[in-house]
């Protein structure tokens, strides 16, 4: 198993709505950076990665509406 990039967000917010909606399809997610997405403003510089298997990963892109890769 190993983790992969799905999507990346500048806020917090944007990434809890994408994995929310990978864990409404089964697709297991782990947010990435999330505690750099500092201030409590969603302002940090940091992106916010929505993470997933590689083996779900073209689920994953349909779900967040990406290209496959």
């Amino acid at each position: 198993m190993a983790l992969v990039e799905a999507a990346r967000f500048y806020t917090a917010f944007e990434a809890s709505i994408a994995k929310g909606a990978l864990d409404a399809e089964d697709i297991p997610a782990l947010l990435f950076d999330e505690a750099m997405n500092w201030g409590g403003f969603d302002l940090g510089v940091v992106p916010v990665r929505v993470m997933v298997d590689e083996d779900d990963l073209v689920r994953a892109l349909q779900v967040l509406g990406g290209a496959t890769p």
